[in-house]
């Protein structure tokens, strides 16, 4: 098979060829180094402030449309845009400013600008996939954007004027969701799908190796080849120990062109979702048939970090909070691992060792995720605790499962993340649970059983006593919703 040594991909609509591409090397300093590109401002190099933020186009799923996607160029290493569109704040503005810059200007959305081309790429990012956004689509599409002296109102009042500023006709970036020509957008697609079509990429430059796989056993083979090799899906974790604490590696294998890992499928009995799919399309699938969970998705991290990174990549890392790890416990999640010609499932509750190990053998790697369908009776809910509403880290994230039998409790699933080494079920407190009445008096005994199950620390998110009482409260507000007909919803505690 014939490879390629250097990284393919469009901006402003041009054919950019890189050669000799250190592969640790970030997007951000690609941009500002190499273009000039000024407009992209690094701000945190953690992908918290937004203020780097670019977007990425891309074939979806059906290969047939084109999705315009917000990332954050400071934590995405440069080959992982090779066969995609990159566009930044001067992508936009050519004869005139574009729509969603003109009403940025307008609206005052702007002072001292640094944080503004990165509003801008989001506004852009909401502009391009939805036809007629909410409040709330708007405050979640801005949620990875950190404003410190405009304030969030004008560029709010922005994302709804960009819309009645959009133009009459024109080409696919300057019209809004739904309004594109077809036949851009076909030829855009198609164009994207003949950059890389037959040569996957492999870069050895500068004493460092990066290869993009594009099946599960290329992938194999390259982990037996290179035993010492780190796996790359999203990078949203990866990346922070280039930019934080100057790591460099020497070879990293992308899974996010096998096409095995890229797939979801929905059988008769369970919800398949591929380890490189990304969390902004897990959590969408997954919220189809949970909707409970749609709240707890919608405040994980940001779109940027939900559209870059992957499900299996947060599974994989092994972090004790995790927010996904808990509702995917108590679902009865299990995952299917490869090590050359080898798999085998296993449950999720068995995968989680020790604080940041795994049950992953060396050559091992996580080809998919396998999630029940719901069944009738369940009862779901998971919450998250933290200090901010958006973009924040829980202090503690509890999800639950029950299943009555009449009053009495046929089956419950509890877990939670942010109280142990690892997130995990609450075993003792499903015990005491287990065929009890579903009343106040069962609620006790089991909030009493949480001691038992978890013994946290103090941090500088929570103290080890205000999330062990705030595990039991949560554990009663469950218990609240599923027999007074309370709404059922996620919020913030202790803000």
């Amino acid at each position: 098979m014939k490879y390629r040594q250097g990284l393919c991909f469009l901006l402003d609509g041009e054919t950019v060829e890189v050669e000799g591409v250190n592969p640790n090397r970030t997007l951000l300093e690609f941009l500002r180094e190499d273009k000039k590109r000024s407009g992209t401002k690094e701000g945190c190099a953690e992908g918290d402030c937004g203020a780097c933020t670019v977007v990425v186009v891309d074939a979806d799923a059906s290969g047939k449309r084109l999705e315009a996607r917000a990332v954050n160029a400071c934590i995405c290493l440069l080959p992982t845009i090779d066969g995609k569109e990159l566009l930044t704040v001067e992508s936009l503005a050519r004869e005139e400013l574009h729509p969603v810059q003109q009403v940025m200007l307008e609206c005052h959305g702007s002072q001292c600008g640094f944080c503004t081309p990165g509003f801008v790429m989001s506004l852009f990012a909401l502009y391009k996939s939805n036809e007629d956004p909410g409040r709330r689509d708007v405050d979640d599409a801005l949620a990875g954007n950190l404003c410190r002296c405009t304030g969030y109102r004008p560029i709010i009042r922005a994302a709804k004027a960009m819309y009645e500023a959009a133009p009459a006709t024109g080409d696919w970036i300057s019209l809004p969701a739904g309004r594109g020509p077809a036949s851009d957008e076909a030829e855009k697609t198609d164009r994207l799908q003949s950059l890389v079509a037959d040569s996957p990429l492999r870069i050895e430059a500068q004493g460092r190796r990066f290869f993009a796989p594009r099946d599960s056993g290329e992938l194999a083979l390259l982990l037996q080849e290179h035993p010492d090799a780190t796996l790359l899906a999203g990078g949203t974790d990866l990346a922070l120990r280039v930019t934080k604490q100057h790591q460099d590696f020497s070879t990293l294998v992308y899974t996010g062109k096998v096409a095995e890992l890229c797939q979801c499928e929905i059988t008769d009995t369970h919800i398949e979702i591929g380890a490189a799919v990304s969390l902004t399309d897990a959590f969408s699938l997954i919220a189809a048939h949970y909707p409970t969970l749609g709240e707890l998705f919608v405040r994980f991290a940001s779109p940027p970090i939900r559209n870059a990174g992957t499900l299996g990549g947060n599974i994989a890392n092994g972090s004790p909070i995790g927010d996904s790890m808990p509702a995917l416990l108590v679902l009865g999640a299990e995952i299917v691992l490869c090590r050359g010609e080898e798999s085998r499932t296993i449950s999720l509750d068995d995968f989680y060792v020790a604080y940041q190990q795994t049950a992953l053998r060396p050559g091992e790697f996580l080809v998919r995720i396998l999630l029940p369908l719901p069944r009738a009776g369940q009862q779901l809910q998971s919450y998250k605790v933290s200090k901010r509403f958006d973009q924040d880290i829980s202090a503690v994230c509890g999800a639950y499962r029950l299943e009555l039998d009449g009053t009495r409790v046929a089956d419950i699933r509890i877990a939670c993340g942010g109280m142990a080494e690892v997130p995990k079920r609450a075993r003792n407190c499903e015990q005491a649970l287990a065929g009890a009445e579903w009343s106040e008096s069962a609620i006790d005994a089991a909030m009493a059983a949480f001691d038992e199950d978890f013994t946290p620390i103090s941090d500088m998110r929570a103290a080890d006593n205000y999330r062990q009482q705030v595990c039991k409260n949560l554990l009663r507000r469950f218990y609240l919703e599923t027999t007074s007909g309370h709404p059922q919803g996620v919020y913030t505690y202790g803000r």
